[in-house]
């Protein structure tokens, strides 16, 4: 393998066994790739074994490829693969990584497939990958939508944004992805993407917080359309670069997950805004809601650079401070344009 670009013969590896975890390895044994799935719960790894498919997440997926190993240990999937692909909540990454040797990634390519924040350092998982394996950045990709798994798994017409320093390599990575149902572009911005997936997070529990609260259509679209530009002042404030906000990487993957019926951050919103306490909430969803961590990681970044965001700072006064949820979404009225 070349140093930046993945070959068609790259083996590649999968660690998790969520949602997305699980829509990437079908897109990847779809495409005809080796794959090495690191499936942690021993469980739902026996079942893969013997039944092939994930009686967790994305159920009706079958992987009847005898190119697909199931492994029980993170260091042999990483191992055996040229790059790895990453699909663990960003608040278990370290946990989930705690096996693995300083060396471990010396010479594969990382592709982070996770929608959130480290929350030890409030880094992105390109910067921590970089700082707690020596990864290079022009060996790191992120993989990122507008893409829910659930409709991965039913093979309807969807879109990726591959993003790499070079763009040659991230075209090099979007083809082991695209394919009949999955239609892929290329992109530099590693900052802007990273960043745009760890806000439309945050700004999905607020539609989710208003919906429960019964505001209706007309609310959310303005509501959404403040959020995109609150999402651009941050990026331009805080990493100016040449940029699209419109692109699918931005604005796309913001309406999906703010919209769409499969998001997991507005379902904890709606809770939020229904009465839920953020506990409870939290113990009755059966999935990680990226955006709980992402708010308390915005806010002191908006802090530090002085930027107004209402929307954002309304989600975290909800889930950290106790606000009640109609006060947080009715001090930002005045604010919408």
């Amino acid at each position: 393998m070349e140093r930046t670009i993945i070959q068609p013969e790259s083996v590649c590896g999968v660690v998790g066994y969520g949602s997305w975890a699980t829509a990437l390895v079908k897109i990847l044994l779809d495409n005809g790739s080796e794959v090495r799935w690191h499936v942690r719960n021993p469980e739902v790894r026996e079942h893969l074994v013997r039944h092939r498919s994930n009686p967790k997440y994305l159920s009706q997926v079958h992987f009847g490829s005898d190119r697909l190993t199931v492994c029980g240990e993170v260091g042999e999937t990483v191992g055996a693969s040229d790059a790895v692909v990453f699909a663990v909540p960003s608040a278990f990454l370290a946990a989930a990584l705690e096996p693995l040797a300083p060396e471990a990634l010396d010479g594969k390519f990382v592709v982070s497939a996770i929608k959130g924040i480290v929350p030890d350092g409030y880094l992105t998982v390109a910067e921590w990958f970089n700082r707690r394996y020596g990864v290079p950045f022009d060996r790191i990709g992120i993989v990122t939508g507008p893409c829910h798994a659930e409709e991965v798994a039913l093979e309807r017409l969807s879109y990726l944004t591959m993003v790499c320093k070079e763009l040659t390599t991230a075209e090099a990575l979007g083809r082991k992805f695209a394919n009949d149902y999955i239609r892929v572009t290329a992109a530099n911005d590693i900052y802007g993407v990273e960043y745009a997936v760890v806000l439309k997070n945050i700004y999905a529990i607020a539609v989710g917080i208003a919906h429960g609260l019964r505001y209706g259509d007309n609310f959310l679209a303005v509501l959404i359309s403040n959020a995109a530009l609150e999402m651009e002042r941050f990026l331009s404030s805080t990493f100016r670069a040449e940029r699209n906000v419109c692109a699918s990487a931005y604005l796309g993957d913001l309406l999906v997950t703010c919209y769409s019926q499969f998001s997991r951050n507005r379902t904890f919103g709606v809770m939020i805004g229904k009465g839920y306490s953020v506990r409870n909430a939290q113990m009755e969803m059966n999935m990680v809601a990226e955006g709980y961590y992402a708010a308390d990681c915005i806010h002191r970044l908006r802090s530090r650079f002085g930027i107004e965001m209402p929307i954002a700072e309304a989600v975290y006064g909800i889930l950290y401070e106790g606000r009640s949820p109609g006060a947080g979404i009715g001090a930002v009225l005045e604010q919408l344009i």
